[in-house]
């Protein structure tokens, strides 16, 4: 019996290593119709380090928003109805661990369909995966992007 619990003390030791030198890399997006104004609202959820890390820029410093606004931007492609939307970026939150983006898209209508590209950190982390959760008129839809699959789509 003895033996028993000392082989399974080490197996554990080993289970408990072997998850503790995986990271795990993600970033939440949600995405609001705002039925009054005719605008979708976005809010990212980053890893402070992991887009520190993609950006090459310390999240101490002033330049630090402009740069994380511009790779957002750059990695978040959105069409409503097969159509190019614009994102005009609202602002950013820096606390600890996390960083907030908020986006936004005005002057949009009924959607149909939504199809997004999403490659925020693909390039940096090949096991990153992205998630997207939309609300429309009562409807929840969920998109998952990871390297492979950058582009998903939904009907409304």
């Amino acid at each position: 019996m003895k033996k028993i619990l000392h082989i399974l003390s080490i197996l554990t030791v080993f289970v408990m290593f072997s998850f503790a030198s995986q990271d795990f890399y993600s970033s939440m997006t949600k995405v609001d119709y705002v039925e009054g104004s005719k605008t979708l609202k976005f809010t990212t959820k980053l890893n402070t380090s992991h887009i520190s890390d993609a950006i090459k820029i310390n999240p101490n410093t002033a330049q630090f928003e402009a740069e994380v606004k511009k790779y957002v931007n750059n990695n978040l492609d959105v069409f409503v109805n097969g159509s190019a939307r614009t994102l005009t970026f609202t602002g950013s939150q820096v606390k600890g661990e996390t960083v907030w983006v908020y986006f936004e898209s005005g002057g949009v209508g009924e959607i149909n369909s939504m199809r997004i590209k999403n490659t925020i950190l693909l390039g940096t982390f090949p096991k990153q995966f992205n998630l997207v959760n939309i609300a429309y008129k009562g409807q929840q839809k969920t998109m998952n992007f990871q390297r492979g699959k950058e582009v998903n789509e939904v009907s409304f």
